[in-house]
C-alpha cells in the first residue's frame, strides 16, 4: 500500500484538516499499540448503529485491539453485517456478539418507501418536518433505491429481538456463539438488556464464555 503525508488534493475542506491534525496527534504518541496482535483480545464483537453520538469505545470500555465493532445505519443485521461477524469469529476468534441499538434512532422515522421515493428525485440532503421528509429540490435522483433494503424499524426492541434472531439462525454463525441483545439510551449513556433478545441469542451448543457480556453491561 502506497502512502503520502502530501494530501491529493490541493485544496482540502476544514474536516480534512481537523482529522488530519488530529491523526498526527494521534500517531505521534502511538508507541506500543504498533504491536497489537490483529485478532481482538478480548474476543467478542459489537454490532451497533453508525449514529455519531455512540461511542462504542467509552459506553463499552475497549481500547484498541480490544475488540471488533461492526457499524451501519441502525446496526442491522444486514447481510453485510453478518459477513463482518463471520469474519470475526472464524478467521479471528470472536466468542461473544453484542447487538445495541439506541433510543432517538434516525431508522424510526423513514420508511424505505419513503426513502425510496426521495431518492427517485433527487440526490441532495433532504429535510424533515411537520408534514415529514422532503426533498429541498427536485432534480437528478435514481431508481436504483428500489433495488435496497434500507432496514428502517418502527419498534426499537422488536428490532433487536429481530437482528438478533437473523444471526442466531443464520447457516453461517456457529451455534456456540451467544448473542447479546441491548438498547443504548442517549439521553443517559447506559446500557439496557432486551432480555427476550438475549434469550433468543443464548447459545445453543456447549457452554458460553459469559465475560464480556458482563463488563459491557457494567
Amino acid at each position: 500500500m502506497s502512502a503520502t503525508n502530501e494530501p491529493l488534493q490541493k485544496e482540502n475542506s476544514a474536516a480534512v484538516k481537523e482529522v488530519l491534525a488530529a491523526n498526527a496527534s494521534y500517531a505521534a504518541s502511538f508507541g506500543v499499540k504498533g504491536t497489537l496482535a490483529l485478532p481482538p483480545a478480548r474476543r467478542f464483537a459489537i454490532l451497533t448503529c453508525m449514529d455519531a453520538r455512540l461511542d462504542p469505545a467509552k459506553f463499552a470500555g475497549l481500547s484498541e485491539g480490544d475488540a471488533h465493532v461492526v457499524r451501519n445505519a441502525g446496526g442491522r443485521a444486514s447481510d453485510d453485517a453478518i459477513r463482518s461477524l463471520v469474519i470475526s469469529h472464524k478467521l479471528l476468534g470472536t466468542r461473544e456478539w453484542f447487538v445495541i441499538h439506541h433510543t432517538d434512532c434516525g431508522m424510526q422515522l423513514f420508511t424505505d418507501d419513503i426513502m425510496r421515493n426521495l431518492l427517485s428525485r433527487s440526490l441532495k440532503t433532504a429535510q424533515i418536518d411537520e408534514n415529514g421528509w422532503r426533498n429541498t429540490e427536485e432534480t437528478g435522483g435514481s431508481q436504483e433505491a428500489r433495488f435496497i433494503a434500507f432496514l428502517p424499524f418502527a419498534s426499537l426492541e422488536e428490532s433487536v429481538v429481530e437482528d438478533v434472531l437473523r444471526i442466531r439462525n443464520h447457516p453461517l454463525v456457529s451455534p456456540e456463539i451467544p448473542v447479546y441483545g441491548y438498547i443504548y439510551d442517549v439521553k443517559t449513556g447506559r446500557l439496557q438488556e432486551v432480555a427476550r433478545a438475549t434469550e433468543a441469542g443464548k447459545a445453543r451448543i456447549g457452554q458460553a464464555v459469559t465475560v464480556a457480556e458482563s463488563s459491557v453491561a457494567s
